[in-house]
């Protein structure tokens, strides 16, 4: 089993990179994705990190 981490800083640059790293991997070997988002406000502007973690298996 592996896993591939994933980090944008916008919600389609996460969604591109992910369906990119799908398009590597059989369908069967998905074990699962985890989907997570935080905030943070710098005094001007907040701030969103999108990030994924696919739980995959490898032949």
């Amino acid at each position: 089993m592996k896993v591939k981490l994933f980090d944008e800083s916008h919600e389609q640059d996460l969604e591109d990179a992910i369906n990119e790293f799908l398009e590597t991997i059989d369908e069967e070997d998905l074990i699962d994705i985890r989907y997570s988002i935080s905030t943070m406000y710098d005094y001007k502007d907040q701030i969103y990190c999108y990030s994924a973690l696919i739980l995959y298996r490898t032949k």
